[in-house]
């Protein structure tokens, strides 16, 4: 792949990037609706991938903040057309790295250091490049080791980026008056976060010690002091990604195996820790030789703070959905409904959300889950096409629910796809035997 020798960090450089961008896709849907005019069964397919390809080019020179919301919205398969999944998918670990020379002068500016003078050795270019930064190989005192570097001016665009999305992320949400700024506060907050590398080995130390009994899941060591806020030093973990393993053959048996051991780590995160992993992607999972799961990648924690986390679950219970009273108490202390709600507005989002928190907390509701039923997830898309053609969902507010379900939600559903991909079937309590 095609390094680069620079990334655009001001404010004006990076608009540019995604005016150019606008212009291309404005081109593609002339050229879509010209060929419409002679044939009337032209589907938006092809539509779609020039507009995907043309956007994913776009943030991949630029990195940062605009690339991240690609690689988040490739995880949601029910929401965006399969061209934009599969090209924005590739922002998970596979996007063009920074030259050479360009990555030995970040390093300098970073570490004050020439990395040459730090290893024993180091491979100036990169073994695996994503959305905020990119990774090589070194050894230090005989060990292999894994050194990540971020991106130049990744931490300081965050909120410019963010500003240019926002206009498409209020569209497609359907993002209506000043409460819509608390879902943006919390996209800033997690990616600001996910900039700081001294926060993310400190994470990485406290969530891979609190597992570390957790059968057939392994974590690399963290070294602080080849590490700073925008280097990370750690063990090199030799495997193969998530996402290109599950494309080969492997045993029902291999894929319980790993699926189990990704389940309790999740859930032992989340019900014990109360701060879960919340970038469930692919690309922060690795797999060994002998089928052991490794987490690479602690940079986004989400904390779970207990008036969210108790009525949220408590609304994974069948007995307290079914109980409308109960239901809508908790829908109003996770800020679904509101005081100043109608009674059709509480009718139409209570329906709402009856029908999507049963479904999606159907794998609490037994003692296994085999998460390659195909029926669950033909429900689940289902369910989106019902309510992404619903125009009386458009004419609401889309301002619905705590700001702790964007991530706490993208958690499960990544969660969700991973166990999907892996064929699974997990044992849903096996999680407590290491509280």
């Amino acid at each position: 792949m095609k390094s680069i020798d620079k990334i655009p960090t001001g404010k004006i450089g990076r608009t540019s990037e995604m005016v150019k961008t606008g212009v291309k896709i404005g081109g593609n849907y002339l050229k879509y609706y010209g060929k419409k005019a002679f044939n009337k069964e032209l589907t938006r397919d092809e539509l779609d991938k020039d507009n995907a390809e043309d956007i994913y080019d776009g943030l991949k020179n630029l990195k940062g903040s605009a690339l991240k919301v690609a690689q988040m919205l490739s995880m949601e398969k029910s929401l965006l057309p399969s061209a934009y999944v599969e090209k924005f998918s590739l922002a998970q670990f596979s996007v063009p790295p920074l030259s050479a020379p360009l990555v030995r002068k970040t390093f300098k500016n970073y570490q004050g250091a020439y990395p040459e003078d730090l290893y024993d050795s180091f491979t100036p270019n990169s073994v695996n490049a994503a959305s905020i930064g990119q990774v090589h190989q070194a050894t230090k005192d005989g060990r292999k080791l894994a050194v990540k570097i971020q991106y130049p001016g990744v931490a300081d665009s965050i909120s410019s980026d963010l500003a240019m999305v926002k206009p498409v992320a209020i569209k497609m949400f359907n993002l209506q008056g000043k409460d819509s700024e608390k879902y943006f506060k919390e996209v800033e907050g997690k990616l600001l976060e996910e900039t700081d590398y001294k926060l993310e080995v400190e994470q990485s130390k406290f969530i891979s010690e609190a597992c570390a009994n957790i059968e057939n899941l392994r974590f690399p060591k963290y070294y602080e002091e080849l590490s700073s806020e925008r280097i990370i030093t750690m063990d090199w973990m030799q495997g193969e990604h998530l996402s290109e393993f599950v494309k080969n053959d492997f045993t029902k048996e291999e894929g319980n195996k790993l699926g189990q051991a990704l389940w309790d780590f999740y859930m032992f995160q989340m019900h014990e820790l109360k701060a879960v992993h919340a970038d469930p992607h692919p690309g922060n999972f690795l797999i060994d030789e002998n089928r052991n799961l490794i987490a690479i990648d602690f940079g986004c924690i989400k904390k779970v703070p207990e008036e969210f986390y108790k009525p949220y679950f408590e609304l994974a219970v069948p007995e307290n959905i079914n109980n409308r009273a109960f239901f809508l108490a908790k829908l109003s202390e996770l800020e679904i409904l509101r005081a100043e709600d109608t009674e059709k507005e509480i009718d139409y989002f209570s329906e709402l959300f009856y029908e999507m928190l049963s479904l999606f907390t159907s794998p609490f509701h037994g003692e296994t889950f085999d998460f390659s039923d195909e029926s669950f997830w033909n429900k689940i898309t289902e369910l989106s096409e019902k309510y992404s053609k619903d125009t009386e969902l458009r004419k609401m507010n889309g301002n619905r629910g705590s700001k702790h379900f964007l991530y706490i939600n993208r958690t499960f559903f990544g969660l969700y796809n991973l166990l999907h991909d892996l064929e699974a079937k997990v044992d849903i309590n096996n999680w407590k035997k290491y509280i």
